[in-house]
C-alpha cells in the first residue's frame, strides 16, 4: 500500500510539472517567434521618420558639419599662415579671424547639441551619440583654454601651447570621424543613399589635409625657388679657385667693410 501510494504521488508532481512547464515552454517559444519577428521586421521595414524629424535631423547634420567638419578647421589653418606671418598688422587681422572662426564654430555645436538633446532619442547606446556627448565636453573647454592663455615668455606657455594644439587637432579629427559614423547610422536606419555626401566629404576634407601638409613647406618651396633664380647657387659655387695673398687681403678687406 505504501509504495502504491508514493507511485501515486510521483504520478501527481510528474503531472503538476509538466501541467505547469508546458505552458511556460510554449509562452517562451511565442516570445522567442514574435522577438526573432520583430528582428526581421525592423531589417525588412527601415525606420522611416516624419517630416518634422526628418527636418531636424538635417538641421543637426548641418550645424555639426559647419562647426567641426568646416569652421575648426578653416580656424586651424588660419593660425598656422599668421605663425609665419612677418607683419604684426597681419597676424593680429589673422588671429583675430581664428578667434571668430572658433567662437562661431562653438555656437554652432551648441545649438546642434541644444537640437539633439530636446529632440532626439538619448539612450546614447551607439557609438554616435558617445562619442557627440563627449566632443561637446571638449568643444566647450577649448574656448575656455584658449582664454586663458599665460603670457609669452612665462614657462607654462609652452604646456598650455601644447594641450591647446593637442585638443584642437583632436576635436577636428574625432568630429570629422563621427561625421562619417553619423552618415552611416543614419543610412542605416533609414536606408538612404548618403553616397553623394560622403564623395564631398571626402573631397573637403582632402583638400583642408592638403592646405595642412602644404603650409609647412609653402615658405620653403617659395625660398628655394628665389635661391635659384636669383642666385643661381651650384654645388660648386663653395670651391674657389687658389688665389694670391694680396686677392685674400682684398676679399677680407671688402668683407669687413661691407
Amino acid at each position: 500500500m505504501a509504495l502504491k501510494r508514493e507511485r501515486t504521488y510521483v504520478i501527481l508532481v510528474c503531472f503538476v510539472l509538466l501541467t505547469v512547464a508546458l505552458p511556460s515552454a510554449e509562452s517562451a517559444q511565442n516570445f522567442t517567434a514574435k522577438m526573432n519577428q520583430s528582428h526581421k521586421d525592423g531589417q525588412s521595414s527601415p525606420l522611416k521618420p516624419n517630416p518634422k524629424l526628418s527636418l531636424q535631423i538635417k538641421i543637426h547634420a548641418l550645424l555639426l558639419w559647419g562647426s567641426v567638419g568646416f569652421l575648426m578647421p578653416i580656424g586651424i589653418l588660419v593660425i598656422r599662415f599668421a605663425s609665419s606671418c612677418t607683419c604684426g598688422k597681419n597676424f593680429r587681422i589673422l588671429f583675430y579671424l581664428h578667434v571668430v572662426l572658433q567662437i562661431v564654430a562653438v555656437g554652432l555645436a551648441t545649438a546642434g547639441a541644444v537640437l539633439s538633446l530636446k529632440n532626439f532619442e538619448n539612450a546614447f547606446n551607439n557609438t554616435h551619440q558617445r562619442i557627440g556627448l563627449a566632443l561637446y565636453g571638449f568643444i566647450w573647454f577649448q574656448p575656455l583654454l584658449g582664454f586663458l592663455r599665460p603670457n609669452r615668455g612665462v614657462k607654462a606657455r609652452s604646456i598650455w601651447y601644447l594641450i591647446h594644439w593637442l585638443i584642437g587637432i583632436g576635436i577636428c579629427i574625432v568630429g570629422i570621424a563621427n561625421i562619417y559614423i553619423g552618415l552611416h547610422t543614419f543610412h542605416e536606419r533609414t536606408s538612404k543613399s548618403v553616397r553623394l555626401w560622403v564623395a564631398l566629404f571626402t573631397l573637403e576634407v582632402s583638400l583642408i589635409g592638403f592646405v595642412y601638409l602644404l603650409q609647412d613647406r609653402w615658405m620653403y618651396m617659395l625660398g628655394q625657388g628665389a635661391r635659384y633664380c636669383d642666385e643661381q647657387i651650384r654645388p660648386t659655387d663653395h670651391i674657389t679657385a687658389p688665389s694670391t695673398s694680396s686677392n685674400k687681403k682684398q676679399i677680407t678687406i671688402s668683407d669687413i667693410i661691407g
